[in-house]
């Protein structure tokens, strides 16, 4: 079993931070002076209504969008400034599925492997290494149009793996599949953040966050206006042992996640 998230906190190293975040889009402000850090082994959720500014910051953060104020480093590491040495310490697995269905898994990994500059022989055995971990050994010759959707999807996550990141981005890994790959996902996030991986995990379940992060921001309105761990959110609005994420959320921002 799996070490709860709060077992990791003694960590305090900050891997990822962020400063001063500020992107519009044609005169529109959709993330404003956002700032967080993420610590080495740790889970870090980020959590809002839809238009809150997730995507856009995530996409700052994993050098896709630049940002017209503000700056982020992964391990020291600029990404307005040396985006190509953070790159090498990423992997996304966005929540859109990029996969080639009429290839088998491995054939998709190796793919995405040696598109990464892995040689073949590389590429081949990290990918026979992330299918195991991923919980797909046994169908990693099957082309991936004959996989379910949460075999699609832990597969997306094992492409993310094959650069052997030290941190992952996760947006919303779970989404529509069943409750076997919605678990198995749950313990390879966890086994992979207990093995010293930093993970920026989003998503719409409030479960889900509970369970898995170390620490939570909570965005709304493109800005960061709530930041803690579970316990801590909690104990803002009542007895954290008997309030949910969700009570905190509808009273931190007056909506629901999927508003």
């Amino acid at each position: 079993m799996s070490a709860s998230p709060s077992a990791n906190m003694g960590c305090m190293d900050e891997f990822l931070v962020a400063t001063g975040l500020t992107k519009s889009f044609d005169g529109v402000q959709v993330v404003e002076s956002v700032s967080f850090t993420v610590h080495a082994k740790e889970i870090f959720g980020l959590l809002g209504p839809n238009g809150a500014g997730k995507t856009t910051t995530i996409r700052m953060l994993s050098t896709v969008l630049g940002p017209d104020e503000g700056d982020v480093t992964v391990d020291g590491h600029s990404v307005g400034r040396e985006s190509d040495a953070v790159r090498r310490l990423i992997g996304v697995c966005p929540q859109e599925l990029a996969l080639y269905p009429e290839l088998s898994a491995t054939d998709n990994l190796v793919f995405f492997g040696r598109m990464a500059g892995l040689s073949g022989k590389e590429a081949k055995e990290r990918a026979a290494d992330v299918l195991e971990r991923v919980g797909l050994t046994e169908r990693a010759k099957d082309a991936v149009r004959k996989y379910s959707g949460g075999m699609k999807r832990r597969v997306n996550i094992a492409i993310a793996l094959m650069s052997r990141p030290r941190l992952l981005f996760l947006d919303e890994p779970t989404v529509g599949i069943d409750p076997q790959s919605r678990n198995h996902i749950f313990d390879t996030v966890l086994a992979l953040r207990d093995e010293g991986m930093s993970v920026l995990y989003t998503t719409h379940y409030m479960e889900e966050a509970d369970r898995l992060c170390d620490r939570i921001g909570v965005m709304d309105a493109g800005r960061i206006i709530a930041l803690g761990t579970p316990t801590e959110l909690k104990a803002q609005i009542g007895d954290p042992g008997a309030t949910t994420l969700e009570e905190v959320f509808l009273s931190l921002t007056g909506r629901s996640l999927r508003d």
